[in-house]
């Protein structure tokens, strides 16, 4: 694994009826995600606004009603996959782009994906950087339970403008 140090500015598009909730990883641990699996608590978010929005929109011509949020991380180590697959990597990394919804969904099995999440934590790394199989751009999954110490991510809302809770969407 290829283990760096992370400090940028990170994009996320949320349902507005979770916005009051932007860092807590809990709706990629109802159903997993690409790097989690059910129970672990994961953030997903993109390091440019065009990757944010077209993770959020998943290829559909139409996007549902959506809040940008913008955060300030910085976070030691996490795996940097944006290069994606060599022979430095060992070969469970061939399948960290594996259509993940369709194995869990459909096919009711584990992907290999999660295999890697599982990894990634068990060698004391916080996250993974990769490409996004949408656009050019680069997403990041940060593992929230792992995060300690000097580590931060901070959403930016200087006004205050996000709910603070759910009963703003009723």
């Amino acid at each position: 694994m290829i283990l760096i140090a992370l400090k940028a500015y990170a994009y996320r598009v949320h349902d507005p009826k979770w916005s009051f909730a932007p860092v807590s990883g809990a709706g990629a641990a109802r159903m997993g995600g690409r790097a989690n699996r059910p129970g672990i608590n994961a953030l997903y978010l993109s390091l440019e606004l065009e990757t944010a929005l077209a993770e959020y929109r998943h290829l559909d011509t139409l996007m549902p009603p959506a809040v940008m949020i913008s955060y300030e991380v910085g976070v030691e180590p996490v795996v940097d996959f944006r290069g994606g697959y060599t022979k430095k990597w060992e070969p469970i990394w061939q399948d960290f782009y594996c259509d993940w919804r369709r194995m869990v969904f459909q096919e009711k099995t584990e992907p290999r994906s999660w295999v890697i999440g599982d990894l990634v934590l068990a060698a004391g790394a916080k996250g993974i950087l990769y490409s996004s199989a949408i656009t050019s751009g680069t997403n990041l999954v940060l593992y929230n339970d792992a995060l300690a110490g000097s580590d931060f991510v901070h959403v930016y809302d200087p006004d205050h403008a996000l709910p603070r809770d759910q009963s703003s969407w009723r």
